[in-house]
Parts: structure tokens; sequence; C-alpha cells
């Protein structure tokens, strides 16, 4: 089974409303989709959405990283031999993660499609259903607040609500506002996206644990590469911490492992390089009990229907973060995931599910 054409389109569909974290403001998620076409006719999809604040990805270095160094070199490859393949991978480019990333998961998709089998399966097969939450933007109090409530009501009980934009009151203030509308049952993680300095996220998360808002846990506190005080932070505060921004490789987990700078892994595709990285993560959090959550960045249906097969075919992935299609005005694919509400059902059909690209979607052809 040879690889025998990559096709790459870019794609962008309108958010419902701008996701706001304290690194960012998105409005429109736009990608650049990956097909890969084999001798035997199965084809695997893929994609890589620009998120350079975090990967330092564009659309630009996307489709140059794919159409010019990777394409090249991997047209004939047989995907039987697919660890040679991913080792050419990891070769012929440095960084890159999300254009390796969107060529990995149409190799896995191409290939679980040639097993005649789920992509979940293909990969251990652990979860057939598992529970997204929903993110909160960071905007004022009351608009938070609003926004929480009607997540609530359309059947969430998972609620990520990002913080790290402004003051630490003010910060406090959108939790205490959030908290109160949606009661005491609904579960509340936050993401800081790197936005506290240590001492500032102790004396923060301090202020959470005495006024008992019962956060589950927080993503990213500090700086990424800030590994130090991602240690201070969780070995002077109750409340779990979770790496993120400081986890891109299994060399990368290995360090914060090793010193017990975190209490929880966050593992993305977008960094990891793809699936075949994000294992080796997950094995290795395994290796140190440690649990993972498996998120995404800003991603369309195909992303996402990856990162859902992949995290549910591990035991060691208990949170999930999937909810970035629901965002979306539109949806740029034929088949993949089905949400139910909360609920994510990965489906029966081979590999990734997905029949189709919506062309309405479509800008280009690369």
């Amino acid at each position: 089974m040879r690889i025998q054409q990559m096709e790459t389109f870019q794609a962008a569909i309108p958010l419902k409303k701008a996701f706001k974290t304290a690194l960012r403001t998105v409005t429109v998620a736009e990608t650049i989709v990956v097909k890969i076409t084999c001798d035997n006719g199965i084809t695997g999809w893929g994609e890589a959405p620009p998120t350079h604040v975090i990967t330092g990805d564009t659309l630009a270095s996307i489709s140059y990283a794919i159409n010019h160094v990777l394409k090249p070199n991997l047209i004939g490859k047989d995907l039987r031999d697919r660890e040679c393949i991913w080792e050419v991978i990891n070769q012929l480019i440095v960084g890159n993660t999300s254009a390796k990333a969107a060529v990995d998961m149409a190799l896995y998709d191409c290939l679980s499609n040639y097993a005649n089998t789920s992509l979940s399966h293909f990969l251990g097969g652990y979860h057939s259903t598992i529970e997204t939450d929903y993110t909160v933007s960071v905007n004022g109090a009351d608009e938070m607040a609003d926004d929480a409530e009607g997540y609530v009501q359309n059947g969430f009980s998972i609620l990520k609500v990002k913080v790290g934009k402004d003051l630490i009151e003010t910060d406090i203030e959108r939790i205490r506002a959030i908290r109160e509308r949606v009661g005491p049952e609904v579960i509340i993680r936050l993401d800081a996206n790197q936005g506290w300095k240590p001492k500032e996220a102790v004396r923060a998360i301090g202020k959470m644990e005495v006024l008992g808002l019962n956060i589950e846990f927080i993503e990213q506190p500090v700086l990424a590469h800030d590994i130090e005080g991602l240690k201070y932070v969780t070995e002077n505060t109750q409340i779990p911490i979770m790496a993120d921004e400081s986890i891109f490789s299994a060399k990368d987990a290995k360090r914060v492992l090793e010193i017990n700078a975190a209490d929880l892994l966050n593992i993305k595709l977008m960094k990891a390089g793809g699936i075949h990285e994000a294992l080796k993560i997950a094995n290795l959090a395994a290796v140190y009990d440690v649990k993972c959550m498996v998120g995404s960045m800003i991603e369309t249906k195909i992303g996402i229907t990856a990162a859902a097969h992949f995290a549910a075919s591990q035991p060691n992935v208990t949170f999930y973060d999937f909810d970035a299609p629901l965002m979306l005005a539109g949806d740029l694919i034929q088949g993949g995931i089905t949400y139910e509400k909360s609920k994510i059902k990965l489906g029966e059909r081979p590999g990734l599910g997905i029949s189709r690209l919506n062309e309405e979607f479509i800008q280009r052809v690369m």
C-alpha cells in the first residue's frame, strides 16, 4: 500500500462567536486540509490549523512544509513500513508540528481503513463514547456567566473557562459569576494559557481555594518554557495543575514528569506532530500514573475526529476538550464523529469515517 498522491486544500469557516484567550482572538477557523491517496484506492484525511502563538505554524509555513518538503519525500512510500515513514518525516523537518500532524492523521486514517476498522479500535479501542467540555471565552463577567448558563442549558455539564488575560481579581470575579450562575454541580476547569507568573498564579489559586469555587484543575498557569515555575505552582497549590503548552513531545513530557512539575498533562495532536508522538506521551504518562486530557486548537471536525479517536483509545486519557466544531458556523466534512449535546460518538466506520469535503468552505486547492 504505497502513497500515490497527496493533495492540499485551504479552507475557512466563520465562528459563531469570537473565541478569546489570554493569547489570541479567533473569528474564523482557517485550516490546511490534506488528502492522501494510496495505490490501492484507500484515502486518508488530515488537517492543520495555523496557531502561530502556540506552535509557530502559519498557513504559508504549513502549506510549504507539506507540499515542498514532506510530499516529495513520501510519495511512493509503503504505509506498511509505517515506522520508517515517521522516521523520515521527523528527519526531513524540525518543528512544523501542525503540518506533521495533518500528514500523520491522514496516514493513520489510511492505515485503519486498510485494516477495515475504526481508528480508535486500530489504536486500542478503549471507549466508544466520550464527553467533551465547552469553552467559555474571556469576556466581561456577566457575558461569561450568560455564555456558561447557555452552554449548561444546551446539555454541557463541564465548562472550561479561559482566564489569565487581565488582573487576577478580574479573573476571580468572572469565575465567581459563572459559579453562581451555573450552580455547584457543574464542573469548572480553568485555562490560563500562560497568563500568570508563578507567584501570581499561587496567589490567584489560593484565593480560589479559600472562596470554595470548586475548580477541577487549572491548565498552564505560567509560560511554556518555565518548567521550574510550573513546578512551583504545582507544589504550592491544592487544585491540580495541568501542563499544556509546556509539552510538545515525549521528551518534554519526560522532563515535566521526572520533576513532578504538573499533576496532569494535556496532549494535542497539533503540538505533538500527530498521533505517533501523542501515543508516546500518553504511554509515558501512564508509567508515571498521570492522567491526561486530549485537547485541540480551533480545528474543524477532521482534526477533532482524529483527536477523539486517539483519546478514546487510551485508558489514561480521562479528560476531553473537543468543542471546537460546535463553535463553527458550518461543517467542513461529511462523516466523522457525531455530537449528542456533550457526548461524542466515534462510530464504527473504518478509519476516521470521513466521506467527503463540503466544497462551500474550500477557498483554494494548493
